[in-house]
């Protein structure tokens, strides 16, 4: 299709996809034609709750020439499947992160996108909501100064405590690293540039968790990954110390602090779009507060940024290369962990540019 509204489909009817579908369905220039999952009563319920018209099979899905757009809500181990086989089928995919559990089939994913002309951009587009996006614009008008430093935190209990199936998260393509990790390493190259290097240690608090909610609360379950990340992350001229953990007591998710030549700027949640942004500048001494400028809408932002990009034919800001770089740094952060030294990032990344304060998801535009 040539014009009018992209054409989305979505596959994975699991927790993620009612914030999706609450949004995507509200913006105009996207029209949410299918919701396919495993279990098609699951996706005939969710495509019921949001007023989709059609639902079933994920292969069904894939067969209909009025899906332009696929956006892969799969659990991580089956985001390079399913979306290779999007592309076979012809359609552009938005994938939920990370974007693969290694590179040879990051890369596959990509490298089949690039020979069939079609477009693959990934999650996190936290980076793309207007709170990380004014700190953005911030930052680049040097109101920090130079940056040289940065400090991400995110620790918690552990997602078992809240989430009915929580298994996922502690297996192949889990963990705080690659489950959390794309929000804060995703920000922090938007604000600092690629990745060149890291140095990283870890542990693993216990190897089997107990569901904390839900109809099987009190099941237990293996652990096969590392809960505890703790890494120094070097940019080109700045670095990063980064802690990402699912073994705390003391809850502390969210923080992340830039200082630069002239001050520091405390940072948004990674994972949110609407907090502010406050700098704390040297010869000051009270903190300025930024408030968000700009739209006001959250997950699904960046499969609207990718629909309007691929109508204008121009590059879209959420890009697979962007978070191929991010799962490169993240796979270099596990490697250091296990070799006990520190691993050069061989992938690199042009930065998109900042989002215009105006653009605004609810106007159509196609």
């Amino acid at each position: 299709m040539s014009g009018g509204p992209v054409g989305v489909g979505i596959i994975g009817a699991g927790v993620i996809s009612g914030t999706y579908l609450e949004n995507l369905t509200a913006f105009p220039d996207v029209d949410v034609r299918w919701v396919a999952d495993l279990d098609t009563d699951r996706a005939a319920a969710r495509a019921a709750e949001y007023g989709v018209g059609r639902s079933g099979a994920v292969a069904e899905l894939l067969d209909d020439p009025d899906v332009e757009l696929v956006v892969n809500l799969t659990v991580p181990v089956a985001h390079v499947e399913v979306g290779l086989a999007a592309l076979e089928a012809g359609k552009h995919v938005w994938a939920e992160k990370p974007l693969a559990l290694d590179r040879q089939t990051g890369r596959k994913l990509l490298d089949r996108a690039r020979e069939k002309n079609l477009r693959v951009a990934s999650a996190p587009d936290t980076v793309l909501g207007a709170a990380l996006q004014t700190a953005r614009r911030a930052v680049d008008a040097g109101r920090i100064g130079r940056p040289l430093t940065a400090l991400a935190l995110f620790q918690v209990p552990g997602p078992e405590v809240w989430h009915p199936a929580p298994e996922f998260y502690f297996q192949a393509g889990g963990g705080p690293l690659l489950d959390m990790g794309p929000y804060y390493l995703t920000s922090l190259v938007h604000l600092l540039g690629p990745v060149r290097r890291v140095t990283a240690a870890g542990a693993r608090a216990r190897d089997t968790r107990v569901i904390g909610s839900g109809p099987r609360a009190g099941t237990a379950f293996p652990v096969s990954v590392t809960t505890t990340v703790t890494a120094l992350v070097e940019f080109e001229s700045a670095s990063a110390q980064l802690v990402l953990s699912f073994d705390s007591a003391l809850k502390r998710a969210g923080l992340v602090e830039l200082t630069g030549t002239l001050g520091t700027a405390v940072l948004p949640d990674p994972n949110r779009f609407d907090e502010p942004t406050r700098l704390h500048l040297l010869g000051h001494e009270e903190p300025e507060e930024l408030a968000p400028q700009g739209h006001a809408a959250s997950r699904g932002t960046g499969v609207l940024e990718l629909a309007r990009a691929i109508r204008a034919g121009v590059p879209e800001r959420a890009s697979g290369e962007l978070a191929y770089h991010v799962l490169d740094a993240m796979l270099a952060i596990d490697e250091s962990i296990t070799r006990g030294q520190s691993v050069e990032v061989a992938s690199t990344v042009a930065i998109p540019p900042p989002l215009p304060v105006g653009w605004d998801p609810y106007a159509k535009t196609l």
